[in-house]
């Protein structure tokens, strides 16, 4: 049985090796998320640490703020903002395998700042205006709408509260032929129904009661992460297809390895780009005329 369109859940239990022992080989806390470099971070580990500090630093977070971590993977920002920034977070997962791993850390840690819960972040189980800032980073993607969870966002945010979120987004819908295929081809071994535009996500946020939405185009940030993934792939795939051959690794993870060269091939094909956006619910959430 060939694996070419994994759930999200057999994707991560699947590659968990890969993210803990070759994206993060120096690493203790897993990051599964790419690096943000700037005069801050010129090598691998300190830019994924300093994508926390990036997305941190647009959400204006606060010492004792409660932060809502909208898949959470497994944990690295939950812990970086409890240590750092001293934050109350709430890490939110479906995937159970990740959670298991969160809680294991917390423990470890002795950080009872953060904790976590299994959950679908687009059908939350907190009260209304519960938290200072909801966070997703590179997790929005894997939601089949996105538009539920702006929704769940603004409902479970306090007024005021802040909206930040590290995104792949495509450039147009759609984009030309070999983009398009290059997108399937990335997307879809990584459990990614499809990416929306920038213009989407504001209209999504818009939707849902958002104001204040900002888009900046992060993409010279990490594209030297998004390239280091590609060449580390390439460089690894002529194994990974012997390792196959033997049954070592599964198809999961070799279509894990070739989605992500596909990845780097979309992006100088100008198919996507890189967003953080920002927003701030203020108001109440809009109504549409058929639903008064």
């Amino acid at each position: 049985m060939k694996w070419t369109h994994p759930d999200i859940h057999s994707y991560y239990d699947h590659t968990r090796f890969d993210y803990r022992r070759i994206w993060n080989r120096r690493r203790r806390d897993v990051a599964v998320h790419f690096g943000y470099y700037d005069e801050h971070a010129h090598r691998h580990e300190d830019a994924l640490d300093n994508m926390n500090r990036v997305l941190a630093g647009y959400a204006g977070i606060q010492a004792g703020e409660r932060v809502l971590d909208a898949g959470c993977g497994v944990g690295n920002a939950c812990f970086w903002l409890a240590e750092h920034l001293r934050a109350r977070v709430t890490g939110v997962n479906i995937v159970a395998s990740q959670i298991a791993d969160c809680r294991q850390q917390a423990a470890q840690k002795n950080l009872p700042e953060a904790s976590f819960v299994e959950a679908d972040f687009c059908n939350m189980p907190f009260e209304n205006d519960t938290f200072d800032v909801v966070w997703a980073c590179e997790s929005v993607c894997h939601a089949p709408e996105k538009a539920a969870f702006y929704r769940e966002a603004f409902r479970v945010l306090k007024p005021g509260g802040r909206l930040v979120m590290a995104e792949y987004m495509r450039q147009n819908r759609p984009v030309s032929t070999k983009g398009e295929q290059l997108l399937a081809a990335w997307l879809r071994p990584w459990a990614i129904p499809d990416i929306d535009t920038a213009d989407e996500h504001r209209q999504h946020a818009t939707g849902a009661g958002f104001e204040q939405i900002v888009i900046h185009d992060a993409t010279a940030n990490v594209r030297v992460s998004l390239r280091n993934l590609h060449d580390l792939s390439a460089a690894w795939l002529p194994f990974g297809k012997v390792f196959r051959f033997f049954h070592i690794v599964n198809d999961i993870r070799l279509d894990n390895v070739k989605a992500s060269m596909r990845q780097y091939e979309a992006l100088r094909e100008d198919a996507w780009m890189y967003g953080i956006l920002t927003a701030r619910k203020i108001g109440f959430p809009l109504i549409d005329a058929d639903q008064r």
